[in-house]
């Protein structure tokens, strides 16, 4: 303080929390520390965005004339994208700014969870051999809860607010427990933390299934015995104090790895994968828009798109022809009805695709004047990524425009194939649906009426067979026979029938074709079964499709911390 040319004590600090009206007291605390020398602090600016104009006038006006000794302290959350900057560029360009990062690794992130208690924490418990050896595995478990999502989807279905906050009630929660109990309530203390302090946050089914696992495997009775292990390789330690936790961290832990979270080495691979997708699609979209390509060119970006263009209006095929199709049938069973669906989906889009290129055909030959959709389109075609007017009425994609309209001609195909005569394909392919859903149901609905069972006591059972596609001449008699999924997190043995670790390197390998018949729900056995949660892309979340039960020989949580999931696209 004195060097800041003012006696520093509390009466010279002026502490506003903004939010909830508290602009006045704000200016009133700048003009009185500027005439002062006082300190003022500004707590969570982000939440007064039409008031930072005028904070910034303020302090534009505080800048000459003020005391010496007058400083302001600002503190923001950080914007989830640029678009929510919010910060006018005279206040950070006249500060001194500073950024606290979240730690990154389990290593840091462990040693961060333990710095939220001390010795005395660690003493405060009459049951201190259970209330430290708990406690450790709960700051572990908030470690791997906040830094799995650097996985992405495989991490987490959706990302969560998980904070220190979560640890610290949860620990208090456990002391309660074991000061008023002789036994450790395992049961309660799970549910408490993964279904009330941390499942909270939680919003996806998948996801809370993945945080309750987390807690059976870390917090059990055989803690205390000295047979558990955290992660490969790092057990849970004996009873220390609180110094002696922060060494144990650093003499045995292992190296960063998703071993660590339960994953397998592929879940980095992919992470790492589609970050370098990702930069490398933003620094493309950078490149300059202009029309000529320089010399040396290939072309000019019209003629680019020009030739996309004609190439893409060539290969669509002509929509299908509905009436026609509903003559042709001549019992609307449930395959039927879902065929006539995909049809008209399909109509819908291929419809927009055609109007919209030849829109842009007659615009790039003067015939029309360029609007901004046909701007857009031309952008998307020249950055090979599907424009979003076919996103609007397509199937959810990641991919390229190359990619997507590649697998959109072989979509049509496969109708073409199915509607030819309406009966059921050797297999389906069931990711060349826009609703996979609806012929799933259709098996159900179908062995329903067939055997007269109620189907809301039915299920559907999942068989995976040892044959690729081509070995399938006919549709079973009952159900049917799927084939292009793919596994993540794990791999499926053929041989031996069960889900088995992933090779190294590949992240997404195919299954066999899949046989899927509805049974009656008390018919099903999930004994020795992973319940497996299917989705139509990598990015999971609200592409979630049906749940399978796969065989397995390994515990099932083993497959729930990989993240193992099908896909229907990758």
């Amino acid at each position: 303080g004195k060097k800041l040319g003012c006696t520093f004590n509390h009466r010279n600090l002026h502490n506003v929390s903004l939010g909830q009206g508290q602009e006045v007291v704000a200016e009133q605390a700048l003009d009185l520390a500027a005439k002062e020398g006082h300190w003022v602090i500004l707590q969570n600016i982000h939440l007064v965005a039409k008031w930072l104009s005028s904070l910034e006038k303020k302090l534009e006006q505080h800048s000459e004339g003020s005391h010496r000794g007058f400083r302001v302290f600002m503190s923001a959350e950080p914007a989830p994208c640029p678009e929510s900057h919010l910060i006018p560029q005279g206040i950070l360009e006249n500060s001194i700014k500073i950024t606290s990062e979240a730690p990154t690794g389990m290593h840091a992130n462990l040693h961060k969870a333990l710095d939220n208690f001390s010795q005395d924490t660690l003493e405060m418990c009459s049951q201190e051999k259970e209330f430290r050896s708990i406690l450790f595995a709960l700051c572990y478990f908030h470690a791997v809860v906040a830094e799995r999502r650097k996985f992405g989807p495989q991490g987490w279905n959706r990302s969560y607010p998980f904070n220190t906050g979560d640890l610290t009630i949860s620990v208090s929660v456990l002391y309660n427990y074991l000061q008023a109990s002789s036994k450790v309530p395992y049961d309660d203390l799970r549910y408490l933390v993964g279904e009330i302090m941390y499942g909270g946050h939680i919003t996806d089914d998948w996801d809370r299934r993945l945080c309750r696992t987390y807690l059976e495997e870390f917090i059990k009775p055989e803690m205390l015995e000295g047979e558990l292990c955290l992660a490969p390789g790092f057990p849970l330690p004996g009873n220390m104090d609180y110094n002696g936790y922060h060494q144990y961290i650093d003499d045995a832990l292992p190296p960063e790895s998703p071993y660590l979270y339960g994953l397998h080495p592929n879940a980095e691979i992919g992470f790492l994968t589609q970050r370098s997708e990702q930069l490398l699609r933003t620094v493309l979209e950078l490149q300059p828009r202009d029309s000529s390509a320089g010399q040396g060119g290939v072309g000019s970006r019209e003629e680019t798109v020009q030739a996309l263009l004609e190439e893409m209006l060539e290969k669509l095929t002509d929509e299908f022809n509905m009436a026609e199709l509903m003559a042709k049938v001549e019992e609307r069973t449930p395959y039927a009805v879902v065929a006539l669906q995909e049809c008209e989906r399909m109509n819908v889009l291929t419809a927009e695709i055609r109007c919209s290129l030849e829109e842009l055909e007659l615009g790039l030959k003067g015939e029309l004047t360029m609007t901004s959709d046909m701007e857009n389109l031309q952008n998307s075609l020249f950055l090979d990524t599907v424009p979003e007017s076919w996103m609007k009425r397509s199937y959810p994609s990641t991919a390229s425009l190359g990619s997507w309209f590649a697998d959109l001609l072989a979509r049509i195909n496969e109708l073409e194939a199915w509607t030819r005569d309406f009966s059921l394909p050797s297999t389906l392919w069931l990711g060349g649906f826009f609703n996979p859903q609806s012929i799933l149901t259709a098996i159900m609905q179908t062995t329903a009426r067939k055997n007269k069972w109620p189907l809301d006591k039915m299920t559907l059972q999942c068989d995976v067979t040892k044959k690729s596609r081509e070995d399938f001449a006919s549709a079973p008699r009952e159900g049917a026979y799927v084939h292009g999924l793919f596994m993540e997190g794990a791999r499926w043995d053929a041989q031996t029938g069960i889900i088995t670790d992933a090779r190294l390197k590949e992240l997404t390998p195919a299954m066999p074709v899949m046989f899927i018949k509805a049974i009656p729900d008390d018919k099903q056995d999930t004994r020795g079964m992973y319940p497996c949660p299917l989705y139509k892309m990598r990015q999971r979340g609200p592409t979630y499709v049906w749940t399978f039960n796969l065989k397995t020989k390994e515990n099932p949580s083993k497959w729930v911390l990989a993240g193992v999931a099908l896909l229907l696209q990758i």
